[in-house]
């Protein structure tokens, strides 16, 4: 490469320098957002422009964390304490609202999986209180038919004795 074209490019570089910051200036002055894109944009060159000129990259991110030096609206500028609070203030709304979806997620499945489980037929069913009623009555009829069959065994087992009894003294006899 010759010097010349050296030279050409060292000065067409340096006017895209000088584009650059003077869209920094001109943005940060007329209160308007800052970004890599906008600046790109206003100066006439492309992004990959700044982000091969690290130093004029570094200029952009410092620029966007400044307060504008007035707003467009002719409002008070903001500050960046007041932009930080903001910024929490956000982020604490945000975590309350992702705790206020999953617990309304929550109900949610669980209303829809008592519905589901209603329709299955496989819910709780409506009468509850007779099956309990019948359940105390079955297991009433349980202890009586246990106690008859106590009962019973006693008197197959006296009458199993009084067999024995008479076939020995019919075996003696005879």
């Amino acid at each position: 490469m010759t010097s010349a074209m050296r030279d050409g490019r060292r000065s067409d570089s340096d006017r895209r320098r000088q584009r650059v910051a003077s869209a920094i200036k001109n943005a940060a002055k007329d209160g308007s957002p800052i970004s890599v894109s906008g600046i790109a944009r206003q100066a006439g060159v492309d992004r990959t422009f700044l982000y091969r000129h690290r130093d004029l990259l570094a200029l952009v991110h410092a620029a966007e964390l400044e307060p504008p030096a007035q707003n467009p609206a002719g409002a008070s500028p903001v500050s960046l304490a007041s932009l930080q609070a903001d910024l929490a203030n956000a982020h604490a709304r945000n975590t309350r609202l992702v705790a206020q979806v999953q617990r309304l997620e929550k109900r949610l499945a669980e209303a829809l999986g008592e519905q589901t489980w209603r329709e299955s037929g496989l819910g709780t069913p409506v009468d509850l209180e007779e099956l309990q009623r019948t359940i105390t009555r079955l297991e009433q009829k349980a202890v009586d038919l246990s106690a008859t069959l106590e009962e019973r065994e006693g008197d197959l087992e006296a009458s199993r004795a009084a067999n024995r009894e008479l076939t020995r003294a019919l075996n003696q006899r005879g």
